[in-house]
């Protein structure tokens, strides 16, 4: 039965990725906004919900593992796996604004859980390694300031909207269409998830597989699937980015909105073991903003190299 919900979330999962970035598109041209900006708002926070959901009920159950292991690997996998094979299926074009703003945000965020989760290397032997209330408040707040700023661009995009995309509105679908398929798409993609992870914890737990390990591999990978299956879908139809947007998008909103809310909710402690995922997150996070940064896309060469990377951190993660 576990593998016939493990099916069922599959499918589930690609529909709704299909039915929400038509649905996020349509938005797009109509309110007259770049694709990159929904990417970054819309899809990244419908694509995340995944995440959110596991990581709270974790946090809540006392499985602070998984709930930090869990975020860690998503973005794992959202850099090295949805960014590498969206390049291979289609080299992957990146916006200067993106390069330069956004993408190295997400970099600082990704340093600043580092920096918090780190309190033995900043306190002592005594200290014990967690994410406090403090912290998860402080994370919401940078959400906030990050969510504004996306609301600022999309108003600013808005005035910069020409004569020829206007025009071409006409052929776009009504907001009702649009919303509806958003809808549609988020449903399918929550629940296709959540059957999706479910049923592949329990197939993993049968195996006698701990939390942490479970939590970056099986759930991490579960809960990223509509990130991978959407930003695969956007580019597939030419919205590429969509698809980055999409990426960084989402690890932004993993680190300030999944752990913000799930620390301030209930502190989570950071074994030594994520702490070294952590650090190795920092390095992936630089090494894919200088492909950025140099050619302005990441090429179907760095997207295999980035596929070859994530490899070898499965290998590393089941073997320690």
């Amino acid at each position: 039965m576990m593998y016939l919900w493990l099916i069922v979330g599959f499918i589930l999962l690609i529909k709704g990725a299909d039915f929400f970035v038509d649905g996020s598109s349509g938005v797009a041209k109509i309110l007259h906004v770049p694709s990159i900006i929904v990417g970054l708002t819309i899809v990244a926070m419908g694509t995340s919900l995944p995440e959110c959901a596991v990581s709270i009920s974790a946090a809540l159950s006392g499985k602070n593992d998984i709930a930090v292991s869990n975020v860690i690997g998503s973005n794992f996998f959202n850099l090295l796996m949805v960014c590498g094979i969206c390049a291979i299926i289609k080299p992957l074009p990146i916006d200067r604004k993106t390069v330069k703003g956004e993408f190295p945000f997400s970099i600082f965020v990704g340093f600043l859980l580092l920096l918090m989760s780190g309190d033995y290397l900043i306190k002592g032997k005594n200290s014990i390694n967690q994410i406090s209330r403090i912290d998860g408040i402080i994370l919401l707040i940078l959400f906030a300031g990050f969510l504004g700023n996306m609301i600022r661009s999309a108003l600013k995009a808005r005035k910069e909207y020409d004569q020829k995309e206007k025009e071409e509105e006409k052929k776009q679908m009504s907001i009702l269409v649009c919303l509806f398929l958003i809808v549609i798409g988020i449903i399918a993609i929550k629940y296709g998830g959540d059957m999706v992870v479910n049923s592949a914890s329990d197939i993993a737990a049968t195996f006698g597989l701990s939390q942490n390990l479970i939590g970056l591999t099986i759930v991490a990978v579960g809960t990223s699937l509509p990130e991978l299956v959407t930003s695969i879908v956007a580019a597939r139809k030419g919205e590429s980015d969509m698809a980055l947007g999409n990426v960084v998008g989402s690890n932004i909103f993993n680190i300030l909105l999944v752990l913000g809310v799930s620390t301030a909710i209930h502190p989570i402690a950071v074994g030594i073991l994520s702490i070294y995922d952590l650090i190795f997150l920092g390095i992936i996070n630089i090494l894919v903003w200088i492909f950025a940064y140099k050619g302005n896309r990441i090429n179907r060469f760095q997207g295999c190299i980035m596929v070859f990377l994530y490899g070898i951190y499965m290998v590393y993660v089941c073997l320690r």
